[in-house]
């Protein structure tokens, strides 16, 4: 049976044919679910929320309630999340503000373990695992196929570049390059995430550049700003040019730079 008796779908809601919602799950009026997605069981959907298709949401998650920021005065927000995704136990994922654009995105392909937590007028890419306990502050944007350890931590505005690595147990407050590897309590950027570039097939000769590129905003003369300029106009590697231009894009954040 596709809505289990026991679930409470209140009028207005829009389930396709082929989703499947659990026993005791509660599904608001404004919520939108997708082809051949799956509610196990006792998992609470509310708010203006879309959950795309085939994605996997396990017990006791709590997916678009109200943000939990006190500016919010109950403004119509969103949240999107995209195909594929697995969201295992106990994890929250919050509806966006006024003031953050109003929508938290989440993208495809990802996996959420348990109890970890998405706030408001948050960002997330497509193929990103966020690990067991680990809390996503306000406005944060997590770029494509990063990996955040259990149990850390980051900051509200910051940005997460694609294809960052970050270590167990990590307090993140500022901005990590693409690419890059933070780990330790405070979250210092110790070096780049070889084994995911090498895990996605990037060839011998980018992971060459990048390394490079990395020692020069290590080492390399004047600011890091000046260094990630001149590195804009050396480079030949699409990968380095992620870098830079994310670290040369707008943001309200400093950045982690290499020890």
């Amino acid at each position: 049976m596709p809505i289990h008796p026991s679930a409470v779908v209140e009028p207005g809601a829009q389930i396709d044919s082929t989703a499947q919602i659990g026993p005791f799950c509660v599904i608001g009026p404004n919520v939108v679910i997708g082809p051949r997605v799956v509610l196990k069981s006792h998992v609470v959907v509310s708010g203006r929320t879309e959950i795309g298709e085939d994605t996997l949401i396990y017990p006791f998650s709590v997916i678009g309630e109200i943000p939990q920021d006190l500016k919010f005065k109950g403004e119509e927000t969103q949240l999107v999340i995209g195909k594929r995704n697995r969201i295992r136990e106990h994890v929250t994922m919050n509806t966006g503000t006024e003031g953050g654009g109003g929508m938290t995105r989440v993208g495809d392909d990802g996996l959420f373990m348990a109890g970890c937590h998405v706030a408001h007028d948050v960002h997330v890419g497509d193929r990103v695992i966020i690990v067991n306990s680990v809390a996503l502050g306000g406005h944060c944007v997590i770029e494509d196929d990063v990996i955040v350890g259990g149990l850390s931590g980051i900051h509200q505005w910051v940005r997460v570049g694609r294809g960052a690595i970050i270590g167990a147990l990590s307090m993140v407050s500022r901005d990590v390059i693409p690419h890059g590897l933070v780990q330790g309590p405070r979250g210092e950027l110790d070096g780049l995430n070889l084994v995911g570039l090498k895990r996605r097939g990037v060839s011998r000769a980018d992971i060459t550049a990048l390394r490079a590129a990395f020692q020069m905003l290590a080492q390399g003369e004047g600011t890091f700003h000046d260094r990630v300029e001149r590195l804009g106009q050396e480079t030949s590697s699409d990968y380095v040019r992620q870098i830079v231009d994310f670290v040369l894009a707008e943001t309200d954040r400093s950045f982690l730079t290499p020890r």
